[in-house]
């Protein structure tokens, strides 16, 4: 099902049956729909109506996932992530108001919509096309990452004539490699010092630390990372960065404690397994800790979205990349 994202002050969400008229009246401009290759002009009431019910069927199927954009409860636009036929790939479109143009908002739905599809969809890439007169358009697609790679033409039902298109992609590695956390940057040295040979910068090492909480049943904690955080909508197991002067077992009590409420003082935290990934301007280093004992009752303290889960079971929920290997490895001891 189409979940409700959140960018900045506005709200995704599914279509329901009572944006009908607000729909009709946005996207019966032509300004709009003249931008939008298979509407008529004038554009009928009755057909605001079957669209929206096309969507839900389609959220349903997960074939296609259209979302209001919404401001403080108005609707101000729609943005669509229609899938594939193998759900590898997906492609964009939306539409806004004219009276909300000019203040980046698409540029915020189309960040949030493009990372939800990317990472918690891992779809491969992402595809997009707008009318060659329609500059807007390509300026944010620009914006969000988006590169040509062509031309073709489609017929625009609005305005009754094959228009030229241009075409545009955006491939997951290409996104993952630019949102990465950002890395500390020494000060450059002072100006009467200038190096010989400008060596280019190296890698820092991220230290990060997470646990597989152990229930009596067996069974994983996950948490769900809350709207408003990068990576938001994708599971993963407990933990944090190490600060400095910090011992990964310190940090992991430190992070139980502010994230979940838990106190593992004097409790066993067994080493399993670590990760240790390039992951473009750092290189990232996770031991996964195993802990079956605790004090306390896990509480989502942060925003997030806890559940236990089987070990056989972990495959199902999205994760980031550098804990899907991790899984295996969980089941296996847990098999």
């Amino acid at each position: 099902m189409t979940p409700e994202l959140k960018a900045g002050r506005l709200v995704l969400r599914s279509l329901q049956p009572g944006d009908a008229p607000a729909i009709h009246r946005l996207i019966n401009d032509w300004s709009v729909v003249r931008m939008l290759s298979r509407l008529p002009f004038p554009y009928p009431r009755e057909l605001a109506e079957q669209w929206i019910d096309s969507t839900r069927r389609d959220s349903a199927q997960g074939s296609a996932h259209h979302f209001a954009i919404t401001r403080d409860g108005a609707l101000l636009g729609a943005i669509a992530l229609v899938l594939s036929d193998d759900r590898r790939s997906g492609s964009l479109g939306y539409w806004l108001a004219p009276t909300e143009w000019g203040q980046g908002l698409t540029t915020q739905a189309g960040q949030r919509v493009v990372e939800w599809g990317l990472t918690v969809l891992r779809l491969e890439k992402i595809t997009a096309d707008a009318a060659q007169d329609n500059v807007a358009s390509a300026a944010v697609l620009g914006k969000l990452g988006f590169v040509k790679t062509g031309t073709s033409s489609r017929r625009f039902v609005s305005r009754g004539q094959d228009c030229p298109i241009d075409l545009f992609e955006l491939p997951r590695a290409t996104f993952l490699a630019k949102t990465q956390e950002p890395v500390e940057v020494s000060a450059p040295p002072p100006a009467e010092v200038t190096p010989v040979v400008a060596e280019p910068p190296k890698p820092r090492t991220l230290l990060v630390v997470a646990a597989a909480l152990l229930d009596a049943k067996g069974r994983i904690l996950l948490a769900k990372r809350p709207e408003g955080k990068r990576l938001a909508g994708l599971w993963e197991f407990p933990g944090g960065k190490v600060e400095r002067d910090e011992t990964p077992e310190q940090a992991l009590i430190r992070e139980m404690r502010e994230e979940l409420g838990l106190d593992l003082t004097g409790a066993c935290l067994a080493p399993f397994t670590f990760v240790s990934e390039n992951a473009g301007p750092f290189h990232l280093l996770m031991p996964l800790y195993v802990v079956r004992r605790w004090r306390g009752v896990p509480t989502p303290r942060e925003g997030q979205t806890l559940e236990w889960v089987a070990a056989a079971d972990l495959g199902r929920y999205a994760m980031p990349d550098p804990d899907l290997p991790l899984i295996p490895l969980l089941q296996e001891l847990l098999g």
